[in-house]
């Protein structure tokens, strides 16, 4: 297995693709899609541009779908959700399609989406991850992360890190420093997302509760993973 981390979606090769992307927005898209699925959510389709989300909520029966949006760490007006995992409650979330657009892990989403495996990653679901990989035996992983608004964000480096650390695998001079972050900082996850940038922006939202969660390694069992409709599931090993 050859390893390759892309800080963001604009890195990310376009003549080429994997045999597995795996999305990462610690903070906290990736945090809540998984949060989402393990609490019996059906399916989550990921979109960039807020109208066209709209569009297609338009065409689902009343009450069969969510509309989940934020911009700037803040939710979007209008919409039943935001982008906290704990809104992302079963009594809310079981059974529903959720459509989601945030400021940066939707767009990497879509920017992988036309791979045939994709599936997402955090911090919380770190362990079925690494078990997903490890048994799948692909020859190309790229950890994809979401940035911020196209700029590096270290809690993403710092989670792909954690996926190739525990895979033991080669990687590209990315993958190599993104483990070297993870080592400084893995008996302090929470510590490495208040000092991120964005971690400090949701400090300012009074989201420290947020953090602590999403430093949780290893709390689910759920792999998010892409199927034939576009749509992100909850799968199990």
């Amino acid at each position: 297995m050859k390893i390759f981390v892309y800080h963001t979606p604009e890195l990310v090769p376009t003549q080429s693709l994997p045999d597995c992307a795996v999305v990462i927005d610690v903070l906290r898209a990736t945090s809540t899609i998984a949060t989402a699925l393990h609490n019996g959510a059906a399916g989550i389709r990921a979109f960039a541009d807020l109208e066209e989300l709209q569009q297609t909520a338009a065409s689902f029966a009343l009450g069969t779908c969510l509309k989940a949006g934020e911009r700037g760490g803040k939710g979007v007006p209008g919409f039943e959700m935001g982008n906290s995992p704990f809104e992302y409650t079963p009594e809310r979330v079981t059974g529903k399609r959720i459509l989601m657009s945030t400021t940066n892990g939707t767009r990497a989403l879509q920017a992988v989406q036309k791979t045939t495996v994709v599936i997402t990653a955090a911090f919380i679901n770190l362990g079925v991850v690494r078990n997903f990989l490890k048994q799948e035996e692909f020859q190309t992983v790229w950890l994809v992360g979401s940035g911020w608004e196209g700029s590096y964000s270290l809690e993403d480096t710092g989670c792909a890190g954690a996926v190739a650390w525990e895979l033991g695998e080669p990687g590209n001079d990315e993958t190599v420093a993104a483990c070297a972050l993870y080592g400084q900082w893995q008996g302090d996850l929470l510590g490495l997302l208040k000092q991120a940038s964005h971690g400090q922006r949701l400090l300012g939202l009074g989201c420290l509760e947020d953090l602590k969660y999403c430093a949780d390694a290893g709390r689910l069992n759920v792999l998010p993973r892409q199927n034939d409709e576009g749509y992100l599931v909850g799968t199990y090993l």
